[in-house]
């Protein structure tokens, strides 16, 4: 999907864990700060920004103030509520764990009436089996296997034949708006999506890892989903 620019506007964030974000927007760049766990006196740094839907955004900053480290909000001006997602990659990669990991908050935007659930873990996804087109090059499998764990596989691209299953966190932002990011063990790379699983059926996406000459990378991913079918269980249920 088509960025867009957030020149002249300003974002103001108030988090569940009582921290703030404050943003104020150019052409390319955003000047932001943040208390609590983030604990930014102030910097600048570039931004991606679409609109998913109308009045529904995701916003990646790709951190050059911060080594290894990517911020990305999603927020919805009609609900007035947002969710944070913080990817880090660790100095070192340890056996068993991915190196890359991730925090997620929800928020309210300051200003706004919040109405309608507040943003959490979904299970939603749980059982559902989607085709992702992200080029024509580039095509991919999930299954939601429960609210921890995804099962991928590449249909076409390089990638053909590869799968694996990776830890993975599902959030509601909205009716049909979920925010699913997904932290591999193999390969030091984690992602950010939003997907719009309404009337829309796209999705919108970073990743954050290490190339391959050992320096963090960002970048953009956008792509069409269609649904292949939902698995329900009858009694015991996925963590």
């Amino acid at each position: 999907m088509p960025g867009v620019s957030l020149a002249g506007r300003s974002l103001r964030l108030t988090l569940a864990d009582g921290g703030t974000i404050a943003a104020e927007f150019t052409d390319g760049t955003v000047a932001w700060s943040a208390t609590g766990a983030l604990d930014e006196a102030g910097a600048e740094d570039p931004y991606d920004a679409v609109q998913i839907r109308e009045g529904v955004y995701f916003l990646n900053l790709p951190l050059e103030s911060r080594e290894r480290e990517a911020l990305t909000i999603v927020w919805s001006e009609r609900t007035g509520r947002a969710i944070v997602t913080r990817s880090r990659i660790d100095s070192e990669k340890v056996a068993g764990e991915p190196q890359v990991k991730q925090d997620f908050t929800a928020a309210t935007v300051d200003g706004a009436e919040p109405n309608g659930e507040v943003p959490a873990e979904s299970r939603d996804l749980i059982g559902m089996r989607n085709i992702y087109r992200y080029s024509p090059e580039h095509l991919y499998e999930h299954v939601y296997m429960s609210t921890e764990r995804y099962a991928w596989q590449n249909l076409q691209g390089v990638q053909r034949g590869h799968g694996d299953m990776d830890l993975s966190t599902v959030w509601k932002l909205d009716d049909g708006l979920y925010l699913f990011c997904f932290r591999e063990f193999r390969i030091s790379v984690a992602s950010v999506w939003l997907h719009d699983l309404g009337y829309n059926l796209m999705t919108t996406g970073i990743f954050l890892g290490i190339n391959g000459a050992g320096e963090s990378e960002h970048s953009r991913a956008g792509g069409h989903i269609y649904p292949l079918g939902v698995v329900r269980y009858p009694d015991a249920q996925p963590v």
